[in-house]
């Protein structure tokens, strides 16, 4: 288990406030103590419960806290299996991040820390995640582009640390557009970002359907007052199953097409005459998720373990890798969808880092925002995070990054995850 000092230890760096920075605060018998959290827990600590799969308690899971920068406490990174009991958690949450160049500044990040913002922003508009969904995702000196620019050509490198709440195991995604972003790069060029906000992705209420393109209405947003933005989120449907995985004897069927998840985002950071300061395009990518979208099921949601038994009346069905070896090629029956042995857990991802633009010439370099990363200020106000923007201006050559992941399946990793 992640333990520090009984007492906790605040970041402050020489030139910027990071605005998810929090200390690791766990007793020494690794469980958070109450001394750690002057303001109490907030909303996102102690909501998981182990299933039937899972071997930890929640008071060992609940040991891998941090202390916000509003002094509550928060769930941070862990690893699937827990180092000191070998219990196993069942879900994962990606890379860990104590491996990042940027781990030294950025410190463990305290998830859904814009969720517990937006309660005092907007308290009739909460928003509020479940704690599988948070993903890290990072890589050190990744060489960026720009093509030829001016007659010669340029090369940066730089590090990347991000935090995605990406749940791709229940209807959630469906209609709910805000999911929160922790988001640091810093560039051998000058450019650098720190910053946390709920993203928008897309239209409120809507997704689009991966193999379509097409854009459909999946039922009313939570909280309905979700504000739209940019980017889209591209989530399988039932058509994209019966497209690609039920295929006729003698084919076989192309699982990483017909689920893949892909959100697409288009986000930035805003002052409060609406100047853009930063804006980033990431897509975070998720193959065989154990979802998809399915309007006759209930709650809109199709299990993809289920079609791998499924035969249609003119015997098309799933032939492949995916089903194959989660089935044990058909010895298994009726697999629950949160089966460990189910291929489909949402745990093979990759992010496209994409272009990176920062127009902040003038600064200031700490930013107050809104949660939504808006209505930008130098002083604090209620509800507001605090940002880091590089005094900079890279808009004349905007470096561009490419995809960085891995599969993050096994140590009992399953659905929900």
């Amino acid at each position: 288990m992640i333990v520090s000092s009984r007492s906790p230890r605040r970041w402050a760096a020489p030139t910027a406030a990071l605005v998810a920075v929090a200390s690791l605060a766990c007793s020494d018998s690794g469980l958070a103590g109450p001394d750690d959290a002057p303001a109490g827990p907030s909303r996102a600590f102690g909501i998981w419960s182990p299933g039937a799969n899972d071997t930890c308690t929640p008071e060992i899971h609940d040991g891998y806290a941090v202390v916000g920068p509003d002094g509550k406490l928060y769930p941070t990174w862990h690893p699937p299996v827990d180092p000191q009991t070998g219990c196993t958690f069942g879900h994962e949450h990606g890379r860990d991040p104590r491996g990042s160049d940027l781990f030294q500044d950025v410190g463990h990040i305290p998830f859904a820390y814009a969720n517990e913002q937006l309660d005092v922003w907007d308290p009739d508009g909460a928003r509020h995640e479940d704690h599988v969904g948070h993903k890290v995702e990072w890589e050190n000196d990744v060489d960026m582009n720009f093509g030829d620019v001016g007659g010669g050509v340029f090369e940066i490198k730089c590090d990347v640390l991000v935090k995605m709440h990406q749940g791709t195991h229940s209807k959630d995604a469906f209609t709910n557009n805000l999911h929160e972003l922790n988001y640091n790069v810093r560039c051998t060029d000058g450019t650098r970002l720190h910053f946390t906000l709920l993203t928008n992705i897309g239209n409120a209420g809507n997704l689009v359907v991966s193999c379509s393109g097409d854009e459909i209405t999946a039922g009313d947003p939570n909280p309905l007052n979700s504000p739209s933005g940019g980017g889209s989120r591209r989530i399988p449907d039932r058509s994209c199953v019966e497209q690609q995985i039920l295929v006729p004897e003698g084919e076989r069927s192309n699982f990483s097409g017909a689920l893949r998840e892909s959100w697409q985002l288009s986000e930035g950071v805003r002052a409060a005459n609406g100047r853009n300061l930063a804006s980033v395009g990431p897509y975070f990518n998720v193959t065989l998720p154990s979802r998809f979208y399915d309007p006759t099921q209930e709650g809109n949601v199709g299990r993809p373990i289920d079609v791998c038994y499924e035969v249609t009346e003119t015997g098309e069905r799933a032939q492949g890798r995916a089903c194959d070896e989660s089935t044990d090629e058909g010895a298994i029956q009726a697999m629950p969808f949160d089966d460990p042995r189910s291929a489909f857990n949402g745990a093979d991802r990759d992010m496209d880092i994409n272009g990176i633009r920062v127009t902040n010439a003038d600064g200031p370099e700490v930013w107050y925002t809104d949660p939504f990363g808006g209505n930008g200020r130098t002083e604090p106000f209620p509800g507001s995070i605090k940002q880091f923007i590089a005094k900079f201006d890279n808009s004349a050559v905007t470096p561009h990054g490419p995809s960085i992941g891995r599969d993050y399946g096994g140590n009992g990793v399953h659905a929900p995850n």
